[in-house]
């Protein structure tokens, strides 16, 4: 993951002394490139220890491998393709604009969210649900559209998932789990009362929590077991969930087809659940 993306993420939770660097190289990372520790203490108001402690914090050895991980997320940031306008949508954009913004901003979420999650975490998720005697899922708003999708896709490969809209069943279900259960739980903020809620109950039932939230720090993440991550820019877009949305839609699909090639059966129950359907079709 973009150690730009980890400072921008954590900026809110930081300490006042380490909000400072932070934002710094954030605003100017091109700049903190060509300055030593000390210099950049100087221009952040910090001391040079302040700055080295800073990188260690963040995992690493001192400020110089801190620079060359600016350096690489610098050279690796990822860009709409060309043609493509990526910013904020105004009121007094035309259709053509607004349809290329939009794009652009979809297009970008689904990059940085691909980035944002190692192969290791994946298949860690991968082997939990896999494993799980039942499959919990949890979210409201628009994540409860999307965790509604991903159990439609689980209940095609034969898995026992649990899902509902009402929010007392959804807690009343995370009651009877037991350390056999996986518990997906789904938040872009992680600060979904009713999410919270049933996830922290179902951790008390010793169910393994899996979390799919954006990158900021929240109290949902803090419950997991596994974390998996979404990067949603709806600030740029002006709108209710929409880049958020489309991030989670495009991991729940790449787990299914990972879980596709992971199960033995799982083209048989494909096959069954074409068949079954094509009944109500003729």
């Amino acid at each position: 993951m973009s150690i730009l993306k980890i400072l921008g993420a954590q900026l809110d939770s930081m300490t006042p002394a380490d909000r400072q660097i932070a934002q710094f190289i954030i605003d100017d990372p091109e700049r903190m490139l060509v300055l030593s520790s000390a210099a950049l203490a100087q221009e952040t108001g910090r001391s040079q220890s302040s700055v080295v402690k800073f990188s260690q914090k963040l995992g690493y050895a001192g400020y110089q491998q801190l620079k060359l991980a600016v350096n690489k997320a610098k050279a690796l940031e990822l860009q709409p393709p060309h043609g493509v306008i990526h910013g904020s949508i105004e009121g007094s954009d035309n259709y053509t604009i607004i349809q290329q913004k939009l794009i652009g901003s979809k297009l970008l979420s689904l990059r940085e969210t691909a980035a944002a999650n190692t192969e290791e975490a994946i298949d860690s998720v991968l082997d939990a649900l896999v494993g799980a005697h039942k499959i919990l899922l949890t979210g409201i708003g628009a994540s409860s559209l999307v965790a509604k999708d991903f159990s439609y896709k689980l209940l095609k490969l034969g898995r026992m998932v649990l899902l509902d809209s009402d929010s007392h069943i959804q807690i009343s279900n995370a009651s009877a789990l037991d350390a056999s259960d996986v518990v997906m739980a789904l938040s872009q903020s992680g600060r979904s009362t009713e999410t919270l809620r049933i996830t922290e109950l179902a951790k008390q039932r010793g169910a393994t929590i899996i979390t799919v939230t954006g990158l900021k720090p929240n109290p949902l993440r803090d419950l997991a077991d596994m974390c998996l991550f979404t990067v949603g820019d709806e600030e740029r877009v002006r709108s209710s969930a929409i880049t958020s949305r489309d991030a989670q839609l495009m991991l729940m699909d790449m787990l299914f087809i990972l879980l596709l090639r992971r199960q033995a059966d799982a083209h048989d129950y494909i096959h069954r659940s074409e068949v079954a359907v094509t009944v109500l079709k003729t």
